[in-house]
């Protein structure tokens, strides 16, 4: 290589300078004659216009400017600004460069500055009745500092003064404003201990040990259209595996805000005659040992757009299960009759069988009773105006009205018969009930035939 640019000799330099190989090896990986990198390296100390840094002896604000700036112009490394100015260290020039940015590097002129004067803060006080004109100008600007911090709170409040607000918004609010306004002031403004306050900021820190059952919790309720309570809520969870006590349960739902629904209809009676077309052979006894042991039945009404839609079911106190129903627009015998023939073809022979009805018209019908001879099945009826005597049918029609009719507004008679068909499939099917163990009537039988 014939000439060799200073660019060149100042890197071949910084490398023997900076590293920990002699001239051989240094000379050997830029490819040149060690002797002459020698002589680059003795000229360069000899010609430097700084000496290096000497033991016990700082450098001035001035010089490290110099530096800065040199590396800067020349676009030169750390490390080749060291070796041009003789620095031991390339490290040090990173931290000139940092205080050359912050402004530190400034003249000795700028160190003589006086220190701008920070006002003092004023702290806020609680306006008194005293004439305005008698107070001074701080004491009016410590009413006015009070009174912002107080517009402030009832902002997060929501104007309503504190009311009915917990200890843990409170300590919410102060922690949102206190970079604000100082917190002893804000303590005392919303009536909170400043222990109390830390506590709270420290449990609202905390992860919430009951997410994942808040969670399960809201799935389950929206699942069922809020017609579980914490009762069959907890059986559900429980049935997946988790282990929790419906106590448990019913707070987080109080918190959350879920409630199950309320049946509004109540029923009054009064103790009248003995019908005189069948005894009344059930006599409140709603329990039964076996399937198509006991049945109820009933009709209700439903009024949709005008119209009017009756419903004819028949239940299994066994399991509460909907063995047939059958619907009409007119409480004619057919209605009756329709669903007893559905209902009898799910027997077998000789079924030794109950079936219980208030005194109704229908049930009374000559036919309506000679099929319940030909079957061998046994007629019951309540007493005269108590309906206390069918408590079971008139408990599922409560549910069925609460669960689904009354939670949604039916355009039409169609739109309703649909909706009682995918209502008590569900009822049988899926809804759970606590007798039950926590299974729905068909699970129930199922697992008692198995």
């Amino acid at each position: 290589m014939g000439k060799y640019t200073e660019q060149f000799k100042l890197t071949a330099i910084t490398a023997y300078l900076d590293g920990n190989n002699g001239f051989r090896k240094v000379a050997q990986h830029f490819g040149i004659d060690f002797s002459l990198l020698r002589r680059w390296v003795s000229s360069y100390q000899r010609n430097s216009s700084l000496p290096p840094r000497s033991p016990g002896r700082g450098y001035d604000d001035g010089f490290k400017r110099q530096v800065v700036s040199y590396m800067h112009e020349h676009r030169l490394s750390m490390r080749q600004t060291a070796a041009h100015f003789g620095l031991g260290q390339s490290s040090r020039i990173g931290n000139w460069q940092r205080q050359y940015y912050s402004g530190d590097l400034v003249a000795p002129v700028d160190r003589q500055k006086k220190p701008i004067k920070v006002p003092k803060k004023i702290k806020p006080a609680k306006p008194t009745d005293t004439d305005d004109s008698q107070k001074s100008r701080d004491q009016l600007i410590a009413e006015l500092e009070y009174l912002r911090m107080e517009n402030a709170v009832l902002k997060e409040l929501g104007f309503t003064g504190g009311k009915g607000t917990n200890i843990g918004e409170k300590a919410l609010i102060v922690s949102r404003l206190k970079r604000r306004f100082p917190l002893p002031d804000l303590l005392g403004l919303v009536g909170l201990a400043r222990s109390t306050f830390y506590y709270q900021v420290q449990s609202q820190q905390k992860p919430d040990k009951y997410a994942e059952l808040n969670e399960k919790i809201q799935q389950i309720y929206h699942k069922e259209k809020g017609r579980y309570g914490y009762r069959r809520v907890a059986l559900v969870i429980r049935k997946e595996g988790v282990q929790v006590n419906k106590k448990v349960i019913e707070k987080l739902m109080a918190a959350l805000g879920l409630k199950s629904l309320v049946r509004p209809k109540k029923y009054q009676s009064y103790r009248g005659a003995v019908g005189k077309i069948a005894a009344n052979l059930l006599e409140r006894n709603f329990v039964a040992q076996r399937p198509n042991q006991k049945w109820v039945s009933d009709v209700t009404e439903f009024k949709v757009a005008q119209q009017k839609l009756y419903l004819s079911p028949v239940m299994d106190l066994y399991n509460g299960e909907i063995i047939a129903y059958e619907t009409a627009s007119r409480p004619q015998y057919s209605l009756v009759g329709n669903m007893l023939d559905k209902a009898l073809n799910t027997l077998g022979e000789k079924p030794k069988l109950v079936l219980h009805t208030d005194q109704g018209w229908q049930y009374q019908q000559a036919q309506y009773r000679h099929k319940l001879r030909s079957r061998g099945v046994k007629q019951s009826m309540s007493r005269k105006g108590n309906c206390l005597d069918n408590a079971a049918m008139e408990s599922f029609f409560g549910t069925l009205k609460s669960e689904f009719f009354y939670l949604k507004r039916f355009e039409s008679i169609d739109e309703l018969k649909a909706g009682l068909d995918e209502y008590i499939h569900y009822y049988n099917h899926d809804r759970i009930k606590l007798k039950l163990n926590g299974l729905s009537p068909v699970e129930y039988r199922t697992q008692a035939a198995a």
